[in-house]
C-alpha cells in the first residue's frame, strides 16, 4: 500500500489530497502538526513516516501579508522546500511541490508555458519561485492558479456569501486566469506523484476568465442573475491590494498535454458540483 505524507493537510487542497488517497496510508500533517520551516522537524517526520510520496501543500499563501513579512514568506515558502527536498532525498520519497502562477509577471499576451521565463512581482511570488529552485530535478513542481474547493476559504465561498448580502457585486475584469478546483487538482497530484514524473507541470482546470467573468459563472451556477456583477479595474479597488497581481495568470498545461496526459476538465463542471454542495 502506498504511503503518502501530505503537508498543509488542514487546508483546502491538503484536505482533498487526503480524500484522493483514501485507499492509501495517509500521514496528514496540518500546520499544527508540522512547522515546515523547521528543518529538524521536517527531517524527523519524513524519516519516521517513511512515505513513498510527499505532497507538499504546506505554505504561507497570504499574498498581501507576505509583503509585510518577507522573512516569514521565504522561511515558509522557500527554505521549507529546501528542508523537504533534503528529507525526501534521504528517504527515497518522491516530492510533489505546489507552486503558483505568481512566479510570472503577467505581461505575456499568450498563456504561460512551463519553460517561459519567470519574473515575480510580489514577495509571495519571489518566495514561491525560490521554493521551486530548491526542488531537485528528479522531483515534481506543480504550478497552479485561482484555487477553490469545498474545504477552507476561497473565492467561490466569498462570492456566495456576498450575493446573500449585497444586491450588486464588483470584480476586476483586467486579471485573467484559470480557476482550479482542488478535487480535480488533487487527482492529478496523485498521478504525478505515483508515476514519479519529474520536472515542472502547469495544472489547472481549463477555461480562461477574468475575475468578473468567474463571478458571473458562480452566480449562474447558483441560479442567480449574473447581471448583478459589474466589472471594475484593478486600479479601482478600494483599498488597493498591497501585493501586485499578474494581469495574465493563464497557465498553458503544455507539459501534461505533450506528455499524453489528459489535462483537467473545464472549470465550469467542478464549479457546478462545488456550488451544489455549498448551497444544498
Amino acid at each position: 500500500m502506498t504511503r503518502v505524507l501530505i503537508t498543509g493537510a488542514g487546508g483546502q487542497l491538503g484536505t482533498d489530497c487526503a480524500l484522493t488517497y483514501a485507499d492509501a496510508e495517509v500521514i496528514a500533517a496540518a500546520r499544527a502538526d508540522l512547522d515546515v520551516g523547521d528543518r529538524t522537524a521536517v527531517l524527523e517526520m519524513v524519516a519516521s513516516a517513511k512515505p513513498d510520496v510527499v505532497i507538499h501543500a504546506g505554505a504561507w499563501t497570504a499574498v498581501d501579508h507576505c509583503e509585510d513579512d518577507p522573512d516569514r514568506a521565504f522561511r515558509d515558502n522557500a527554505l521549507a522546500v529546501r528542508h523537504m527536498n533534503e528529507a525526501c532525498t534521504k528517504n527515497d520519497a518522491h516530492l510533489v511541490h505546489i507552486s503558483t502562477d505568481y512566479v510570472f509577471d503577467g505581461t505575456k499576451a499568450d498563456p504561460y508555458l512551463e519553460w517561459d521565463a519567470t519574473n515575480p512581482q510580489s514577495v509571495y511570488g519571489h518566495a514561491k519561485l525560490a521554493g521551486e529552485r530548491e526542488v531537485a530535478p528528479e522531483f515534481t513542481v506543480v504550478r497552479t492558479s485561482w484555487v477553490c474547493g469545498e474545504f477552507g476559504h476561497n473565492m467561490v465561498k466569498t462570492i456566495l456569501g456576498a450575493i446573500a448580502k449585497y444586491p450588486t457585486l464588483s470584480f476586476v475584469d483586467d486579471q485573467r486566469g484559470h480557476p482550479t478546483f482542488t478535487a480535480d487538482l488533487a487527482k492529478m497530484l496523485r498521478l504525478l506523484g505515483d508515476e514519479r514524473r519529474p520536472g515542472i507541470f502547469h495544472v489547472t482546470n481549463a477555461g480562461a476568465v477574468s475575475w468578473f467573468e468567474f463571478t458571473q459563472a458562480v452566480l449562474e451556477a447558483a441560479g442567480e442573475d449574473p447581471g448583478r456583477v459589474e466589472p471594475i479595474k484593478t486600479t479601482d479597488l478600494d483599498p488597493p491590494r498591497p501585493a501586485p497581481r499578474p494581469e495574465n495568470s493563464v497557465l498553458d498545461n503544455a507539459a501534461l498535454r505533450l506528455s499524453g496526459v489528459t489535462p483537467l476538465r473545464d472549470f465550469r463542471e467542478p464549479l457546478a458540483e462545488l456550488v451544489a454542495k455549498l448551497t444544498k
